[in-house]
Formats: C-alpha cells, structure tokens, sequence
C-alpha cells in the first residue's frame, strides 16, 4: 500500500507511485481499456518498464515492440515513447534519477 495519490494522467490512464528517493522512483501505469494512450513523450530520465499485466504495443524510436506479462526493456534518455493498451493491465516503470514532476 502506498500514501501516493492516483492521477488520472488521460483516457483510461491513472499513474501512482509506488516509492521514490532522488536516485530512483518505481511508478504504476493502471490502463483500464483497450485502446488507453501512454502519449509519446520523452524525458533526460532513464526508465525500465516491466508488464505486470495486459499487452501493449510501445513505439520506441523508429522502433514499434508487442509486450505483455512478464516482459520489461530499457528506455534510454531522451528517447521519444509511448504505448497503445491492446488488453487492460498495469505497467511497473522505474526512473532515475527520481520523476519530480511526479510529485
């Protein structure tokens, strides 16, 4: 159990930490329907992803990958991403250093 609010962060989409300390944050990414948006972004932090639950198609770069439970990769910095919810489930992303404009 965690103190940190849900936030609703678009259609379908909530995000909520789990734990932080200025070297690393670990954040859950709830999509509720197929067809939920991660939004393409990018951000200087480095960021591993594993999949909970569902499936997911993530856009990587150039790059497109089909993931779903058990898998996990690595974002590099500055690397423009995002994801498209093909089945309900939950991302467990970590960040370093820590996402302050998580807080």
């Amino acid at each position: 159990m965690t103190d940190y609010p849900v936030v609703t962060t678009g259609e379908g989409v909530t995000r909520q930490v789990l734990a932080d300390h200025p070297d690393l944050m670990v954040v859950a990414f709830r999509f509720a329907a197929e067809g939920a948006e991660g939004a393409l972004h990018n951000h200087p932090h480095v960021q591993s992803t594993f999949v909970e639950s569902g499936r997911f198609r993530f856009f990587l770069g150039e790059e497109q990958r089909e993931v779903g439970p058990g898998d996990s990769f690595v974002i590099p910095s500055g690397l423009a991403h995002g994801c498209v919810c093909l089945a309900p489930g939950t991302l467990v992303d970590c960040f370093t250093p820590r996402r302050d404009d998580f807080l």
